[in-house]
């Protein structure tokens, strides 16, 4: 029996059959995920919502005949945006995505919008939703628009991929705690609502989504003139570390756009890092916005400035490698990260300051904020292997071999480079009965795999 799949990432949105019996990713699809509206100012970020529905549904009749015997829909989305609806899902607003930075605009008493909200929530508090707050959270684009006297009452704040699966279905938006969780405003203790921090912000009016178990029928699509269950939508984040097989005593390591470090944990620990829900009960502790791809970007793009080439890492990463060691320091910390905000590249002299040294300095620093990353979430470096995931740590395996050395450490790589879209099969297989739970689910498939 098939699923039909969707991951709706910033970039694409992606579809696929997932045969949940013989572990088969067949029949993959990209649709663009909508570009942002232009000459909004420059720190919004909103696409249309109903663009994000019709691109959607074009991906369900390309696939829906590959799937005649479809027994469910799952469905991962980006996290972090929202898009305000009524009851019936009806947007009431574009969709405000997670590259959103409203909250930073000044406030009328001298300090930006996220200040002033920060200053109502207490450490303890902080605390209890996972230490997560950001500029960029649903919470915070709330409190702007409610300051601006341009929020609705009794509206629902959904995420994004819970506003699809609520207008494919004709249901209520609800959500689950993988998404819940970067809205901003979940605490981690009571697994609720933060009644109180949402009442100080002046958002109790607010309708905030009814809180489902992962893997609840959440409502039913018309496919092939079938009755379909979907079943709740999950936050991309843990469905892709799912994909990578990540157990207890692993450090994940996911490299692409941004990048983070994280750590499983069978039960709730605070500390100086983020905490999400995962599946199975068990709690996510994590360090994000960690500078990768879009720093090596930026750096890529000045080296090709004057002369661009189609594929300029074909030169970058064989220079790179023959480089053995450098004394160049290079800091990628170009952009708002968790390592700062200000870049550099520095020692240079005329025999390094070469694209191979640049980059070989460049991966150094990587390897050293992932290190430095998952010293915080382990002081006591609980863990035994590194598990890599996303697309530039499958591409560069120089990047591996400098991190594995930081760490001294054995590491394995990410099975598909499709892990999104495996979290879902090996979920839809826990959501169908096939198993017991995501851990056992993993087991099977890493077993599978030393078979094959």
């Amino acid at each position: 029996m098939n699923f039909l799949a969707f991951d709706i990432g910033t970039s694409f949105i992606k579809g696929a059959v997932l045969n949940a019996d013989t572990f088969q990713i067949d029949h993959v699809q990209r649709a663009p995920f909508p570009e942002p509206i232009p000459n909004l100012p420059p720190t919004l970020c909103e696409i249309e919502p109903y663009k994000i529905i019709d691109a959607t549904r074009e991906l369900i009749a390309r696939l829906g005949p590959y799937a005649p015997d479809c027994e469910g829909v799952v469905m991962s989305g980006q996290m972090q945006g929202l898009v305000l609806t009524d009851e019936c899902a009806t947007p009431l607003s574009n969709y405000i995505s997670w590259r959103d930075q409203r909250a930073l605009m000044p406030h009328p008493s001298g300090e930006t919008y996220f200040e002033k909200l920060m200053a109502h929530i207490s450490s303890d508090e902080r605390r209890q939703m996972g230490s997560e707050l950001r500029a960029s959270l649903p919470v915070c684009a709330l409190y702007w628009l409610n300051e601006q006297r341009q929020l609705p009452r009794q509206v629902v704040p959904s995420s994004l991929a819970d506003f699809v699966i609520s207008n494919l279905c004709g249901t209520t938006p609800t959500i689950e705690p993988t998404n819940a969780s970067v809205h901003g405003v979940l605490n981690l203790e009571t697994q609720d609502w933060h009644w109180k921090v949402i009442d100080k912000l002046g958002l109790a009016d607010l309708s905030f989504p009814k809180l489902r178990h992962t893997g609840e029928i959440v409502g039913y699509l018309d496919l092939n003139g079938k009755r379909v269950p979907c079943y709740t939508p999950l936050g991309d984040q843990p469905t892709a570390l799912v994909g990578a097989l990540l157990q207890e005593g692993e450090l994940s390591i996911n490299i692409s756009t941004g990048s983070q470090v994280a750590l499983l944990s069978p039960h709730l620990a605070f500390g100086n890092y983020q905490t999400r829900p995962f599946f199975d009960g068990r709690f996510l502790n994590l360090i994000t916005h960690i500078p990768a791809g879009r720093a090596l970007t930026a750096l890529v793009n000045l080296l090709t400035e004057i002369s661009p080439t189609d594929d300029p890492w074909d030169y970058i990463i064989p220079t790179a490698e023959n480089v053995r060691e450098t004394d160049l320091r290079v800091n990628l910390a170009f952009f708002t990260s968790v390592c700062g905000d200000r870049g550099a590249i520095e020692n240079m002299r005329e025999e390094n300051l070469t694209i191979g040294h640049v980059f070989r300095a460049a991966f150094e620093n990587m390897a050293q904020n992932y290190f430095l990353g998952a010293r915080r979430l382990s002081p006591e470096r609980a863990w035994n292997k590194i598990v890599f995931s996303g697309g530039l740590a499958q591409k560069i395996e120089l990047l591996r071999r400098l991190i594995a050395e930081k760490f001294d450490l054995a590491y394995r790589i990410a099975p598909s480079s499709e892990d999104t879209l495996l979290g879902l099969l090996l979920l839809a297989r826990v959501f169908s009965g096939r198993e017991k739970s995501v851990a056992q689910a993993v087991t099977h498939h890493l077993s599978r795999l030393e078979v094959l």
